[in-house]
C-alpha cells in the first residue's frame, strides 16, 4: 500500500488531483458495468417472457386440454328431492328414467342389556387386558377388504392396562370400518358400518363381523369384550343378525332392476344419489353447460391475447439511448423515485426484434390458423374464434359469443377434438392446443438456454456466459485502476520528496549568506 502525501510541500490538493485523474480512468469500467446492467435487464425479461409461456401452457393443460372441461353438463331431474345426477364422464348427453324401491342402509348392532361399564373415561378392567378385538366391516364396493396374501383383513387393536372404553372406541372410529358409539346413561354400546348395504353378493351373510381373542387366538369366554362386556346382539358368529344386517339399494333405471350397495353409484357416467324413495318414475335428461364451457374456452382466449400483447410490445419496444444504465456514483447524486422514472426508460427495447420471440409469434399464429384434419371442425372460425381485424394487435383473437355458444350447445366433444386430437402432426391431424403447447416448450427451452431461470448458474446459459465475462473484465478493469492510482501517488510523493529536498537545500543556502 502506498502512503499518500498531503501536498505541504507543493501546496497542491494530491488527493483531489488523483481522483479526477482517475475519474476519467474509470470512464470505459463504467461502460463495462452499464453492459452487465442492460444484459442483466434483457434476462430478467426473458424470464417474464417465460414465465408467461408457463402460464398459458399450464392454462391449457388445466383448462381446454381436459376433456372434463367439455364434457361439463346441466341434469335436470324431475323430483330433485328424490334423485340427484351429475355427470362424471359422460361425453354424451343422456335422459331416462329411474325409481327408487328401497334405499341402501348400514348394518348396524346394539347391546340387548345394559353393559356394566357406566364411566367411559374409566380404566377397563384387568381381565381384558391383552385381549384383541377384531373387527370386520363391508367396503363401500359391497364386499370385504383382503390382505395382499388373499386373507380375510379384520381391524385389531389389543386392550392396553391404561386403556378406558373411550380411548378403545376412539381407536375404533378411527382406523375400522365402523362407527361405536357408548352411551353412559343407558349403559349401551352400538356399532355402525360406515358403509351402507348388505353383503348379499358375498360368501359372508353379515355386513359387520366381531371377534374377541386371547392372546393365543382362542376365543374370548366369560369375560369377551363385545359379547360379555358390552352386550351386543351378535349370533354365535358375532355377526349383524338378519334383523339389522344393512340393505342394497333397488331402483328401476330405464325399466331394469339393479341393485347397489351405497345410495351414491355411477351407470353410464353418470352419478346417481338416491335420498328417498319415489311412488314412480322420474325423468331426467342432460344438456352442455354451455355457459362453463364457454369461460373455460373465453380464458384460454384472454391468456393467448394477454401473451401476444406481452410479446409484442416487448420486441417492438424502441431502445431509448438517451437513457444509459446508471452507474452506482449518478444513483447517489440522485433520489429513489428519479432512480425509477430514468429505468423504466432505461430498460426499454432489450428484446427490439428479437428473433426468438418473433419466431415464436409466427408459429404460434400458425398453430392456430391451420386446419385440423379428421375433424368435423377443422378450424377455429367454425365456432366464432377469429383474429381482430386490427393488425397492429399482433394477431389477437376474438370471439362471436352467440357462434361460440351455439356451437357448443350442438357438440362440445367436437371442440374438444378441435382443440386436443391426438394425431400426426405432419398431416395436420394435431388439435390446435397440442400444436401451441408444442411450440410454447420448444419456445421456452429456447428462452431457458439463453436467459436460464432464477435458479440457473451462469455458466449454464448464454447470456450467463456473457455476464460472467463481464465480471472478470471488470475484475481485471479496476485491478488496472488500483496499479494506476498506485503509481500517480508514488509520482506525486516523488515530486514532494523533491520539492521538500529542495526546499532544504534553499533554506541552508538562505543560512549561508545571511
Amino acid at each position: 500500500m502506498v502512503m499518500r502525501v498531503s501536498g505541504l510541500a507543493s501546496g497542491m490538493d494530491i488527493d483531489d488531483i488523483v481522483s479526477k485523474l482517475m475519474t476519467a480512468q474509470r470512464v470505459p469500467l463504467d461502460k463495462l458495468y452499464q453492459k452487465k446492467t442492460y444484459t442483466e435487464w434483457q434476462r430478467d425479461d426473458y424470464r417474464t417472457i417465460n414465465t408467461a409461456l408457463s402460464e398459458l401452457d399450464r392454462l391449457i393443460s388445466d383448462g381446454i386440454g381436459r376433456q372434463a372441461s367439455f364434457i361439463k353438463k346441466t341434469v335436470s331431474v324431475s323430483n330433485p328431492n328424490a334423485v340427484s345426477i351429475k355427470n362424471v364422464n359422460s361425453t354424451t348427453d343422456f335422459s331416462g328414467t329411474i325409481e327408487v324401491k328401497e334405499l341402501a342402509t348400514a348394518a348396524t348392532m346394539v347391546s340387548t342389556g345394559s353393559s356394566s361399564i357406566t364411566d367411559a373415561t374409566a380404566k377397563l378392567d384387568a381381565s381384558l387386558v391383552g385381549q384383541t378385538i377384531k373387527i370386520r366391516a363391508i367396503n363401500k364396493d359391497g364386499g370385504f377388504d383382503k390382505n395382499t396374501d388373499g386373507t380375510d383383513k379384520w381391524f385389531e387393536y389389543t386392550i392396553k392396562a391404561d386403556d378406558t372404553l373411550q380411548s378403545v372406541i376412539n381407536e375404533i372410529n378411527a382406523k375400522s370400518g365402523v362407527t361405536a358409539f357408548f352411551d353412559e346413561k343407558e349403559g349401551k354400546f352400538s356399532i355402525t358400518a360406515k358403509n351402507t348395504g348388505n353383503a348379499g353378493d358375498t360368501d359372508v351373510t353379515a355386513a359387520v363381523q366381531l371377534k374377541a381373542e386371547n392372546a393365543d387366538g382362542s376365543e374370548a369366554i366369560g369375560d369377551n369384550f363385545f359379547k360379555d362386556i358390552m352386550k351386543m346382539n351378535a349370533n354365535s358368529n358375532q355377526e349383524s343378525d338378519p334383523t339389522n344386517k344393512g340393505q342394497n339399494a333397488t331402483v328401476i333405471y330405464n325399466g331394469l332392476e339393479i341393485t347397489r350397495s351405497s345410495n351414491t353409484f355411477r351407470i353410464n357416467g353418470a352419478e346417481f344419489t338416491i335420498k328417498e324413495q319415489t311412488t314412480g318414475p322420474v325423468t331426467f335428461s342432460s344438456t352442455a353447460d354451455v355457459d362453463t364451457i364457454f369461460d373455460t374456452v373465453k380464458k384460454f382466449v384472454d391468456s393467448y391475447n394477454g401473451l401476444i400483447a406481452t410479446i409484442s410490445s416487448k420486441t417492438s419496444e424502441k431502445k431509448n439511448s438517451s437513457y444509459p444504465p446508471l452507474t452506482d456514483e449518478q444513483k447517489k447524486e440522485m433520489t429513489e423515485d428519479q432512480v425509477k422514472k430514468w429505468e423504466e426508460q432505461a430498460r426499454k427495447g432489450t428484446l427490439r426484434r428479437d428473433s426468438t420471440l418473433t419466431s415464436l409469434l409466427t408459429k404460434m399464429r400458425t398453430s392456430l390458423y391451420t386446419q385440423v384434419e379428421g375433424t368435423s371442425l377443422g378450424t377455429l372460425d367454425k365456432i366464432g374464434i377469429t383474429t381482430t381485424k386490427n393488425y397492429l394487435e399482433g394477431g389477437k383473437l376474438e370471439i362471436d359469443e352467440e357462434k361460440l355458444k351455439a356451437a357448443i350447445a350442438e357438440d362440445p366433444n367436437a371442440i374438444y377434438e378441435l382443440f386436443m386430437q391426438d394425431g400426426d402432426p405432419k398431416e395436420g391431424k394435431q388439435g390446435i392446443a397440442r400444436r401451441l403447447r408444442a411450440e410454447l416448450s420448444a419456445g421456452m427451452k429456447t428462452i431457458s438456454e439463453k436467459a436460464g431461470s432464477a435458479s440457473s448458474v451462469n455458466s449454464s446459459f448464454t447470456l450467463g456466459k456473457l455476464l460472467n465475462e463481464y465480471d472478470k473484465k471488470i475484475d481485471s478493469f479496476n485491478d488496472r485502476l488500483t496499479a494506476l492510482e498506485t503509481r500517480y501517488y508514488k509520482q506525486f510523493t516523488a515530486m514532494e520528496t523533491a520539492i521538500n529536498k529542495a526546499n532544504s537545500q534553499s533554506a541552508s543556502l538562505m543560512q549561508y549568506f545571511s
